[in-house]
């Protein structure tokens, strides 16, 4: 990776979203995108700039617990981004934020999430998964076989990513079956602002889970003609996690039919905590032979 590029600080940036002031019924904030390659903003971008954005109309204490949302246009990331937030619920508990993200007037991503003060409750979680390598035995991407263009795409991603089996850069490797498991974290220390640790970890949901519908197929990102879009995202805040040290994704597609694959995870600290669930629907477009 070049020293001239500090990906994590990139990614900082675009979380640090400018208050443009309330109008009558919401809250505005604007933010730029980080420049990508692939002409498309990331969606992981926009659903943690959401998550930033309606919790600027909260108090600190009231953290966000769970979040859908729809991709509804591909976004520019050579254009601003303008988020509204629309303050639909305040309760004694709980808060209720709708989120809309516009560029050129038009919607490119909606969203609906809730926000609650901590409780006590009752509490259990499903275990993380048994027998799989720490991060420092899975392949790093300098191990992987790449295509240049796409070596600098991911040396440039403030994230790293260690598959457990083998990555589905150029190929998929192993038994096709609709599950894997992912170790990530960013490149480095981003401080102790929960907000931010929660922003950055919606940022991190949206990357890979598309896998396990691809892997129970044999389809490798680089597979000529495919077309892979995030249709919705939905996202639920469970623990305390730090995003600068490793997390466990484990990731499996229940269905996949009409173009279109269901994908679910779970993210684990690396002592076996459940920080977050996550479940996301994709469009998944193979030109026949």
């Amino acid at each position: 990776m070049s020293e001239a590029i500090d990906p994590v600080a990139s990614l900082l940036s675009v979380l640090d979203l400018r208050d443009a002031g309330a109008r009558t019924t919401e809250d505005i904030f604007t933010g730029v995108s980080q420049a990508m390659p692939t002409g498309r903003v990331y969606g992981g971008q926009v659903l943690a700039q959401t998550i930033v954005a309606a919790s600027r109309t909260l108090p600190a204490e009231r953290t966000v617990h769970s979040m859908h949302g729809y991709f509804l246009r591909p976004g520019d990331p050579s254009d601003g981004i303008t988020f509204s937030v629309d303050r639909i619920h305040d309760g004694r508990s709980f808060s209720t934020r709708r989120t809309q993200a516009f560029q050129s007037g038009v919607p490119i991503f909606s969203m609906i999430a809730s926000f609650q003060d901590e409780d006590p409750g009752l509490e259990h979680f499903e275990p993380m998964p048994e027998g799989i390598p720490q991060p420092e035995d899975a392949p790093s991407l300098e191990a992987a076989t790449l295509h240049p263009i796409s070596r600098r795409i991911l040396s440039e991603s403030p994230v790293d990513v260690r598959h457990v089996t083998s990555p589905l850069y150029a190929s998929v490797e192993g038994p096709h079956v609709p599950r894997q498991a992912v170790w990530m974290k960013l490149r480095r220390p981003i401080g102790d602002d929960p907000a931010v640790h929660r922003a950055a970890l919606a940022y991190l949901s949206d990357l890979t889970i598309q896998e396990s519908i691809m892997r129970a197929h044999g389809v490798a990102w680089n597979a000529p003609g495919l077309k892979v879009a995030s249709l919705d995202h939905a996202m639920w805040w469970h623990r305390p996690g730090r995003v600068d040290e490793w997390l466990l994704y484990a990731q499996e597609s229940p269905n996949a039919r009409g173009g279109r694959g269901l994908a679910t995870g779970r993210i684990y600290t690396r002592d076996g905590a459940l920080v977050a669930s996550v479940a996301q629907e994709v469009m998944v477009r193979v030109p026949r032979e």
